[in-house]
């Protein structure tokens, strides 16, 4: 939630649900604090608005009350989820599983999802953390997917060639040769510049 929107303890969030009409069958939800603490919310009425949606909660009826809910994620119970097409994941059923990637001769861990940015266009984007901490941002899209177990967390890709490789840290080869490029540049621009005097 991003913070109070009125007088009257209404709280203005940002939509992240495929699911906006489910706010008229749902009253009971809970918020979820930066500090991991939970608290029951009681809705009692909403409306979309520029779009977001403003929130009004039994219980909290002033400013002060709406500002203690600012930054706070709504969530529901897992058993009032919405039931997804064949294919599709909730961003909870992805953190923490394991992206396994095809590689010669056969395939190779790349690393744990830490989150999913759903800011990225098309397809979210799966953060792909690998044991030495290092981050992948890596599609999750339809083209790439090998098979999906949610069930024992393990997700097998196929990704274009190259892709990670323009994601990883720089070789001692690569390191070199853009240090020489940068050099030769400047030297040229030197040179240049000591012409125009």
């Amino acid at each position: 939630m991003l913070g109070p929107q009125g007088r009257r303890g209404e709280v203005l969030a940002e939509l992240h649900t495929d699911f906006p009409e489910r706010f008229e069958q749902r009253r009971e939800l809970c918020g979820l604090a930066v500090d991991a603490t939970r608290r029951k919310l009681l809705l009692e009425e909403h409306w979309f608005h520029k779009g977001g949606v403003v929130l009004r909660f039994a219980g909290v009826d002033s400013i002060s009350d709406a500002e203690q809910l600012a930054g706070m994620e709504i969530q529901i119970p897992l058993e009032q989820r919405a039931q997804l097409e064949e294919g599709a994941a909730y961003v909870s059923e992805l953190i923490g599983c394991e992206v396994w990637v095809a590689a010669e001769p056969d395939e190779k861990l790349l690393g744990e999802i830490a989150d999913v940015d759903l800011s990225g266009g098309a397809a979210p984007l799966l953060v792909i953390r690998d044991v030495a901490g290092r981050e992948y941002l890596v599609p999750y899209a339809e083209e790439f997917l090998q098979s999906v177990d949610l069930a024992i967390g393990r997700i097998q890709m196929k990704l274009p060639e190259g892709l990670l490789e323009l994601q990883g840290p720089l070789s001692e080869e690569e390191k070199r040769r853009q240090k020489q490029e940068a050099d030769e540049a400047r030297a040229a621009g030197l040179s240049r510049k000591g012409r125009k005097q």
